[in-house]
């Protein structure tokens, strides 16, 4: 696509500025400006723009009660999600989203809520604010309807509640023990020393994991940004654990089939006829389908693990931790029980790649080894059929051989009855010698016509047939 630039200062100028797409196959004109240019652009052009303002951090002031579910849905229940939003806007009287967005973010009085879709998840969060600064006694889902809460489309994977407070003084030991059950906590001071986090990364009696944000100084928008931060860890970190079981469930089948493959390369270096061959190489075809389809099965899921735990470690990074006395960082926690789990991931995924060159190296192996075999069978035929090519030449010449003496024969019987005829009427012919000197001529004769018309026969089989 090329966009027209022309300008009314000093003159037309025109521009060509090559602007390469894909898929678009028309350019949306603008709205023309004050300075005079006229513009041809990507009608993607404002999506692309509003994309880096999508999903921004809330303004958050405490205290304040958050809760934050994830649900990973289908097609079926992604389709389901905008009239469950309008289904709790129309409760409250509020408008509902527009048809196609991926976030939705609106104020129920009451409470807060912010909506955003992913890929293969959503996101709800709750924002409750609060007078008193206390723990878990209290959470935001007691501002929304219970009826309307237990239909959500999609499985809950991810579900915390966050707990922000404006405490002077740091948790004791006995309120840490209280808020998280007794679970063991970790927890730094982060944004420069304006926050606390405190958590135990456990799921709680009530279903749901916990969280404690300590505000030290933070302004709303601070807050909010930490908030998020918190609230992606939690959600991406378990999203990069749910490629694990299919790590584990694959291991004892990628074992079996490797120590397949082993014996088929034992086999292989031994010695066997061509019958054994096509049965190794049959083998080898269907274990390189196998191969391929669990590679097609899990591709995604493996390449999804190693983008999320990506983005947990950026986030981690963004917090910027300070160890607070006798707790472990979230970071340090983080990578010393997420980080094995994704390199087992990634193990499965360089076993199953490694697999599949092995298989093909050993397939193109033995299909060398075939061929192998093959050209030798042929050339053995090449043989034999130049031997049985010249015995077909030498019983030919003797046919052709015998059929001119026996023609000769039939002929000279034919001169005969001639030379007796010649006789009785009188000509004087001596029957003995006229036959003894048509004798050569006639062999003579035949020879030469039963030849041409060899080579006629041969000619006519060469020449290609229009």
């Amino acid at each position: 696509m090329f966009c027209e630039v022309t300008t009314g200062i000093g003159g037309d100028v025109e521009d060509v500025i090559d602007a390469k797409t894909a898929d678009v196959e028309e350019a949306v004109t603008a709205p023309a400006v004050d300075t005079g240019v006229s513009l041809r652009v990507d009608p993607r052009r404002a999506e692309l723009y509003d994309e880096l303002h999508n999903r921004p951090s809330p303004l958050v002031d405490s205290p304040c009660l958050v809760t934050h579910m994830a649900v990973v849905v289908n097609e079926k229940e992604r389709e389901q999600e905008g009239q469950f939003l309008a289904e709790l806007c129309q409760r409250f009287s509020i408008n509902p989203p527009s048809p196609g967005v991926s976030c939705f973010y609106q104020n129920f009085g009451g409470f807060e809520l912010r909506w955003e879709r992913h890929l293969e998840f959503s996101t709800y969060t709750l924002i409750r604010a609060r007078k008193e600064d206390c723990l878990f006694e209290d959470s935001a889902l007691k501002v929304v309807p219970r009826d309307w809460l237990e239909r959500i489309p999609g499985q809950l994977i991810t579900a915390i509640h966050v707990s922000m407070i404006g405490a002077p003084q740091a948790l004791n030991e006995e309120q840490l023990c209280d808020a998280f059950e007794g679970q063991r906590v970790c927890g730094s001071q982060v944004a420069h020393g304006r926050a606390e986090i405190l958590t135990s990364f456990r799921i709680h009696s009530d279903g749901f994991s916990r969280c404690v944000i300590r505000d030290r100084g933070l302004s709303a928008y601070q807050a909010g940004r930490l908030l998020q931060r918190v609230l992606e860890i939690e959600t991406y970190r378990l999203m990069a654990l749910l490629g694990l079981p299919t790590a584990r469930e694959l291991a004892p089948r990628l074992r079996q089939l490797e120590e397949f493959l082993a014996k088929l390369n034992q086999r292989i270096a031994a010695k066997g006829s061509v019958k054994d061959d096509g049965e190794m190489l049959s083998a080898l075809t269907n274990l390189a389908a196998q191969a391929e389809k669990i590679r097609s099965d899990t591709n995604y899921r493996f390449g999804a693990t190693n983008a999320y735990y990506d983005l947990v470690t950026s986030r981690l990074e963004q917090l910027n931790e300070q160890q607070l006395p006798g707790l472990q960082t979230w970071q340090e926690f983080v990578q010393r029980r997420l980080g094995p789990g994704i390199k087992t991931c990634n193990a499965i995924q360089q076993r199953l790649e490694d697999l599949s060159r092995r298989v093909a190296h050993t397939s193109g192996l033995l299909r060398t080894r075939v061929d192998l075999s093959i050209a030798s069978q042929n050339s053995n035929l090449l043989s034999s059929l130049d031997r049985r090519s010249s015995l077909q030449l030498r019983l030919q010449q003797t046919v052709e051989g015998l059929s001119v003496a026996a023609i000769a024969y039939y002929v000279m019987g034919l001169l005969n009855y001639i030379f007796v005829a010649a006789i009785d009427l009188g000509l004087p012919i001596n029957k003995t010698i006229a036959m003894g000197a048509s004798v050569p001529i006639v062999v003579l004769l035949i020879w030469a016509s039963v030849h041409g018309l060899v080579r006629t026969i041969l000619k006519g089989k060469e020449e290609p047939k229009e």
